[in-house]
């Protein structure tokens, strides 16, 4: 039980560390460039601060301090180094020297900074110190001592950790450790390393004015730094910001333009279809009907003059009375593509409905539906279904003869998309725009239409077997 609740609250605690890293990373995403850089930059500047001020500080206290431990050295050697030339020969120091050395630190200025030293023989051996209790006993030697016995001087500030070191330690007051290799004079072998703790209390002072200085070196330059990339990435920032705008700019106008142009199209396609609904009525009601009456009136003559002509005059009669008939059939033929239903008092599913019924009625060929109620929608819309589902179906009736004809209409969102498919051969090659003779335009008439409503048609080869696939898709937010 215990486990699963602890389980429970990690789940829990790394569920609210992603949110809020992702609420973070949207608040971060709405700041502007120049903000963003300020922080970024901020930080990085910090960091690289931090880091380059510490090695800085470090280069230069490693300096002091190398520097005042080898002047320092250097004048303890020429001192010290004649009163320990006996180690040479043998294993520690005579009691002459020992007083010498004594003598020398009590008396010399130098001797009077030098708060205690030390003589170490190879293997860590104090043989001589200020603090007599250290003198014979035997201590694990340190880095710097190993590094003196190579020949080199080696210094440490305010270092006095070491177990030899304690009586150092406990005065509580800045101390340089230094340690220098004692030579013997005519070899220049290392025969001892002395080692002595100088007051450093001016040289503490020195190194934090060192730091201090390297700090602000460091701040100074990175301040400049960051304040010449931050005044190029704010001009650039504004040079975007500038060119955003004028961009967001052109393109509402160039919306507001399409839009303009859409409706203007919307507008003459729809007074378009009028003036055609006006055309197709008055064919139908003026020149059809003339030529119906003119087709009676033929009959009527045939009859009354039926065995009275006979050879030549009987053809050019029959001929006259096909043709006739023939141009009823054509005149109401177009018409009829001509004519509109009532597109505004009726919904779009009833609209195509209707399409497909007429097109059953005239070709015998069954046409499938699949019908989507949608909402509500212009008339210039409902047109464009109308005449694009009308040649798609007129146009699966002449190359796939009718077969598998079916219709589709769907909306998701304000995506409208119309479908004609059939299970014909397919398309061998585009569209061609020309007129037809029932009054329709081709695929390719269509689809300035369409996209007059900001919509677009595609044709393709179905995938899930033979025939053909007619798509139209409008986005209604232009179309509206």
């Amino acid at each position: 039980m215990v486990y699963a609740g602890v389980q429970r609250q990690m789940r829990r605690r790394i569920i609210t560390g992603v949110r809020m890293a992702f609420i973070d990373f949207s608040a971060w995403s709405r700041l502007s460039l120049v903000q963003q850089f300020a922080w970024a930059g901020g930080v990085v500047m910090l960091l690289a601060a931090g880091v380059g001020g510490k090695v800085v500080a470090g280069r230069i206290e490693d300096v002091v301090v190398r520097n005042t431990a080898n002047a320092t050295a250097l004048y303890m050697e020429s001192f010290i180094a004649p009163l320990t030339q006996d180690l040479a020969t043998r294993a520690d120091l005579s009691e002459d020297s020992r007083l010498q050395i004594g003598a020398l630190l009590a008396q010399t200025a130098l001797g009077k900074r030098v708060v205690s030293f030390k003589i170490w023989r190879e293997g860590g051996l104090v043989v001589d110190a200020s603090n007599l209790e250290t003198v014979g006993h035997q201590f694990p030697p340190t880095e710097n001592l190993k590094k003196a016995w190579a020949g080199e001087v080696r210094a440490d500030f305010n270092d006095t950790k070491d177990e030899e070191d304690e009586a150092e330690h406990a005065l509580g007051i800045p101390l340089l450790e230094i340690y220098s290799p004692i030579r013997e004079i005519k070899s220049g072998k290392v025969i001892a390393v002395a080692e002595f703790y100088e007051v450093a209390t001016q040289l503490k002072q020195d190194l934090i004015r060192a730091r201090s200085m390297g700090w602000l070196t460091v701040a100074g330059a990175m301040a400049l730094i960051a304040a010449a990339m931050f005044a190029v990435v704010l001009r650039g920032s504004r040079t975007i910001e500038r060119q955003v705008r004028a961009l967001q700019e052109m393109a509402a106008g160039n919306l507001a333009l399409r839009l303009r142009v859409q409706g203007a199209a919307a507008r003459f396609a729809s007074v378009n279809d009028q003036a055609l609904r006006r055309i197709g009525a008055d064919l139908h009601d003026g020149p059809a009907q003339l030529m119906g009456f003119a087709a009676l009136r033929l009959d009527a003559v045939q009859g009354q003059v039926a065995g009275q002509i006979t050879g030549r005059a009987a053809e050019d009669l029959a001929a006259v009375q096909r043709a006739v008939k023939d141009s009823i059939l054509e005149i109401r033929s177009i018409a009829r593509g001509l004519s509109l239903p009532d597109i505004e008092q009726k919904s779009l599913e009833d609209i195509l409905r209707g399409v497909a019924e007429a097109h059953t009625a005239r070709t015998g060929a069954a046409v499938a539906l699949q019908l989507q109620p949608v909402r509500a929608l212009p008339a210039a819309v409902k047109i464009c279904c109308y005449r694009f589902v009308q040649e798609g179906l007129n146009n699966a009736w002449h190359h796939a003869e009718g077969q598998g004809q079916e219709v589709r209409l769907r909306l998701q969102g304000d995506l409208l998309e119309v479908l004609v498919l059939d299970r014909g051969a397919g398309f061998t090659g585009p569209p061609v725009d020309v007129l037809r003779a029932d009054g329709g335009l081709g695929l390719a008439g269509l689809a300035d239409r369409v996209e007059s409503l900001g919509g677009q048609i595609s044709f393709a080869n179905r995938s899930d077997g033979p025939g053909a696939a007619l798509r139209m898709e409008l986005d209604l937010r232009e179309a509206i």
